[in-house]
């Protein structure tokens, strides 16, 4: 059985922090770099944000996070879920800049930045039931 938490929060952008903190607490069993735990926290940033700003578009919703430890290999894997609007074309979203909140500073990067700092990334959607995202960072070993 691998080493997990489950954790769900409301989907507002104060609990971003949290999220962020409680995943790379999480981390800490496998001896991170702090350029490491910047990458996790940095990812998880950026999956709870899209969550929170496109999920529930200014509503009330649950964000769900799962975090798993795989000894074996030195890795975490996170998923962020919401169980909102979805995303209706997840190939377009996932390109740099795409955004659906024109009208908004919002740069359209929330997915690049994941696939950068992690080391896979997985996006899946369905309209009117929410959107998981699930990535994986391998730890150097010492």
């Amino acid at each position: 059985m691998k080493d997990y938490f489950k954790l769900e929060i409301t989907a507002e952008s104060k609990n971003e922090a949290f999220a962020r903190a409680t995943v790379a607490s999480f981390s800490l069993a496998l001896s991170p770099t702090l350029e490491e735990i910047g990458d996790v926290k940095t990812a998880t940033s950026e999956a709870v944000t899209n969550a929170v700003v496109h999920a529930y578009r200014g509503g009330e919703g649950i964000i769900e996070i799962i975090g798993e430890i795989d000894a074996k290999e030195n890795s975490l894997t996170v998923t962020v879920a919401d169980f909102g609007c979805g995303i209706e074309d997840v190939e377009r979203a996932l390109e740099p800049f795409y955004t659906t909140k024109q009208d908004d500073e919002r740069s359209g990067m929330g997915f690049t930045i994941i696939d950068t700092f992690t080391d896979e990334m997985q996006v899946s959607s369905t309209l009117g039931a929410g959107t998981t995202v699930k990535f994986k960072k391998v730890f150097k070993k010492c």
